[in-house]
Order: C-alpha cells, then sequence, then structure tokens
C-alpha cells in the first residue's frame, strides 16, 4: 500500500504539477486547458476516494485499480481527463453553475458572520481573562506592599541620598531578615572615608 500510495503521489501529482509549470511557463494554452481539465478530474477523483476507500478498501486490487485509473487520466493516448471532463464534467457544471455560485455565496457569508461571531466571542473572552489577571496582580501587588514594615519604608525614604539606589535596598531588605545591608553599607563607607 505504501509504495502505491508513492507512485500515486509521483504520477498523479507530482508529474502532472510539473507539467502544469511548464505550459504555465511557455503560455501554451492547448496545454494550459489540458492540464487544468486533468486537475478538476483529479480533485474529484481525490474527494470521492475519500469516501470510497472507507468502502471499498476490502476489495481485491482496489489500490491497483486506482494507480490504473490515474494513470489512464494522465495518457497522452487515452486522453482520460479530457474525455471525462467534456462528457460528463463540462455538462454538468454548466446546467448547475448558477445554484453551485448562490450556495457558494452563502456558505462565503455564513462563514463571515460566523468569524465575526467567534472573533466578538474571543475578544471578549480575551478581555474578561486580562481584567482578572489585572485584578489578581493588584492584590498580589498590594500585599507585597504590606509586606513591608514602616520602619523598611522609613528606611527607604531615609537612604535616599545615599551611594545605595534604593531599588537595591528595597530588593535585600525584602528577602533577607538580617540586619539592612543598606545601613552597613553606609556605616562601611564612612569608615573608609576615615581612614
Amino acid at each position: 500500500i505504501c509504495c502505491l500510495f508513492f507512485h500515486r503521489l509521483i504520477f498523479g501529482t507530482l508529474y502532472p504539477a510539473y507539467y502544469s509549470y511548464k505550459a504555465v511557463k511557455s503560455k501554451d494554452i492547448k496545454e494550459y486547458v489540458k492540464w487544468m481539465m486533468y486537475w478538476i478530474i483529479f480533485a474529484l477523483f481525490t474527494t470521492a476516494e475519500t469516501f470510497t476507500d472507507i468502502f471499498l478498501c476490502w476489495f481485491p486490487f482496489y489500490y491497483e485499480l486506482k494507480i490504473a485509473f490515474v494513470a489512464w487520466l494522465l495518457s497522452p493516448y487515452t486522453k482520460g481527463s479530457s474525455l471525462l471532463y467534456r462528457k460528463f464534467v463540462h455538462p454538468t457544471l454548466s446546467s448547475k453553475e448558477k445554484e453551485i455560485d448562490d450556495c457558494l455565496v452563502q456558505a462565503k457569508d455564513r462563514s463571515y458572520d460566523a468569524l465575526v461571531h467567534f472573533g466578538k466571542r474571543g475578544l471578549n473572552v480575551a478581555a474578561t481573562a486580562a481584567v482578572m489577571a489585572a485584578s489578581k496582580g493588584q492584590g498580589a501587588l498590594s500585599e507585597r506592599l504590606r509586606s513591608f514594615s514602616m520602619q523598611d519604608l522609613s528606611t527607604i525614604r531615609g537612604d535616599s541620598s545615599s551611594t545605595v539606589p534604593p531599588s537595591v535596598t528595597v530588593r535585600t531588605s525584602s528577602k533577607q531578615s538580617q540586619p539592612k545591608p543598606s545601613r552597613s553599607a553606609s556605616e562601611g563607607t564612612g569608615s573608609s572615608g576615615k581612614c
């Protein structure tokens, strides 16, 4: 099965893709139309295959028949894709084109409305989450500020003229319960100034 899938990938997809590229590059209208017909038939085949694989995979030589069908579509001798397109696909699509276009417009409008609806809901959820996070963050900040004693806060205010920045003092005094490093630092600088 894996080998058959590999063959189908090469001959059913990559080979036609390369020749489609060459047709577009050379601007050969005949080749371009030929490969467009192939891709339309191949898209219909791939869609049908999704359902037939479920029900017919037990059928003997099922995968081999699919490879043979893709080879028949590609063959310049049988011109299978052109034959199927001209005999079945083009007449069917031509007769149902208006209904298909109407369905596609309705589906596009519904999908746009659904996208707007889910977008609004997503923004509401994000806004609610942001407000909840901000309120929880504000509570954590107030708890953090309450953990400082009045003496710590007055020390920070009193040491603002020293060489140690207040942010360093806050960081060290909140983590340690030892004597304040800001006082020992100012005493150390005072004694070194006298020597």
